[in-house]
């Protein structure tokens, strides 16, 4: 592991260089490009009204930025925050609860509680990295399975609007594989600039410069809870910090694990009223920053974090302007968007889902009934398909010891 140099407050500001300042820019924008339609179809799906998806993209934007300065600066490593991808997908394609978004909202307090009391508990976060690896991939993919179905539905439906959007992110995909979202949103936003009457999107976008902040009274239920706050903080844990924490330790870097959980868990817990979704580590900016194009030097790399979380920040009061043009867009075109966005993390999560031969159903029910949407006793198939597939798993195990678990 890298030894990284201890030093004081002030002194840090010898560590920052212009390949850091560089790359921190550059992955705030990747990061928040490919990502932000996501939330916001995660949001709108929960019951959230345009000033309520606001509010609660201003909170998780905010909440990336504050981690994104507070975590580099005190561990002095590119710990990389984003907020939960894979999460807010499984917002987007999950059944509304009985009590809209207010109910939404009191699953996102369990599923940062949860993610606060792993940081304090390690052995949740052992429970968690004991489900094997299969079954949560299986979980991951049917979680983003409908979504990413969405570009090729909105295709046939809105060929127009959509046909742009893919050939720009076919033209990012083939020069570089991160800008491929980025290209993707600047061809929406033409798009959107040439197919919504002018005079009413100017009406709308003069009046939402600053976010007008609206909260919804979270109520709490033991259906939420299984619904929608459990499998929310399982995807959260096994798509996003898992891989987040992999990555650093892969370029080097020393990770005390619990710690980094539990501020991320408080950041959360504190914007979670807000209707934030989870902020958590980051796997994609974390490959990012923690590399050689951030700076020669590993152990001042955190710099290129720190930055990416001053970009965030900024962002978070584009909030309202952001929602609002995603308003003037037809539903499907943005959801088309945010599928794009996952189709990396889809064929990931099937690719590891599937890599062991002798343990093939397990992860395949639990693929299959995550993206069933089907719910039993008033609770989501994403919770059951774990269930399921943890039972068959160990069934087959049990059954046959020589299987490799």
């Amino acid at each position: 592991m890298l030894r990284l140099r201890s030093q004081g407050a002030f002194p840090m500001f010898r560590d920052l260089s212009i390949p850091a300042i560089s790359m921190g820019l550059l992955a705030a924008f990747v990061g928040y490009s490919a990502s932000f339609a996501i939330v916001l179809a995660g949001l709108t799906a929960m019951g959230a009204t345009s000033a309520q998806a606001t509010t609660g993209l201003f909170f998780a934007t905010l909440g990336m930025g504050i981690c994104s300065i507070w975590l580099p600066a005190v561990t002095r490593i590119p710990a990389a925050v984003a907020w939960s991808t894979p999460g807010a997908a499984f917002l987007a394609t999950t059944a509304i609860l009985p009590g809209g978004f207010a109910e939404a909202v009191g699953a996102l307090i369990f599923c940062a509680g949860l993610i606060v009391l792993t940081g304090l508990i390690p052995a949740l976060g052992r429970i968690v990295a004991a489900i094997p690896k299969p079954i949560a991939n299986g979980l991951l993919a049917g979680v983003l399975l409908k979504l990413c179905l969405a570009p090729a539905i909105a295709l046939g439906s809105i060929p127009l609007l959509v046909l742009p959007v893919l050939v720009a992110w076919l033209v990012g995909l083939t020069w570089n594989r991160l800008a491929a979202m980025p290209f993707a949103v600047i061809a929406f936003l033409v798009v959107l600039y040439f197919s919504v009457d002018s005079s009413n999107s100017a009406v709308q976008m003069g009046t939402t410069w600053l976010p007008t902040f609206e909260l919804a009274a979270p109520i709490f239920t033991i259906q939420s809870f299984f619904s929608i706050a459990l499998p929310l903080y399982l995807v959260t844990m096994a798509g996003q910090n898992i891989p987040g924490f992999a990555v650093l330790e892969l370029n080097g870097y020393s990770v005390d694990r619990q710690p980094l959980i539990r501020k991320t868990g408080l950041v959360s817990l504190a914007f979670a009223p807000f209707g934030s979704i989870p902020v958590n580590m980051s796997a994609i900016t974390a490959a990012m920053m923690a590399g050689e194009d951030a700076g020669r030097d590993p152990a001042t790399r955190y710099w290129a974090a720190i930055t990416s979380g001053v970009v965030y920040i900024l962002l978070a009061f584009a909030a309202a302007l952001i929602t609002s043009l995603a308003s003037l867009a037809p539903l499907a075109l943005i959801t088309a968007v945010a599928g794009l966005a996952l189709i990396p993390a889809l064929v990931g999560s099937i690719s590891a889902a599937f890599r062991q031969p002798t343990q093939l159903e397990a992860p395949a029910l639990t693929f299959l009934i995550a993206a069933s949407g089907m719910t039993l006793f008033g609770i989501s198939g994403a919770f059951w398909s774990v269930i399921v597939g943890v039972i068959i798993w160990m069934a087959k195990a049990i059954a046959n010891p020589s299987f490799d678990r």
